[in-house]
């Protein structure tokens, strides 16, 4: 499994910067809905980044993250 181009790892912290959660999920439609519920699953998404990834990260659903 190539980790860009296959997967993608989620974290998921707090106000105060602790880490609540990681988890890994495919780099398909499925698996960015999956990363969505499980990080609504875990509270209030406030903010979400993306990590640098150009073509492999293309497809991920900014749109349904909340802006900052």
């Amino acid at each position: 499994m190539d980790m860009h181009s296959d997967a993608h790892v989620a974290a998921v912290l707090c106000l105060v910067g602790a880490v609540i959660g990681i988890e890994v999920f495919r780099a398909t439609a499925d698996g960015y809905r999956e990363m969505l519920e499980w990080a609504r699953g875990l509270g209030t998404v406030r903010r979400a980044g993306v990590e640098g990834t150009g073509s492999f990260g293309a497809a991920c659903p900014a749109a349904h993250w909340p802006r900052a």
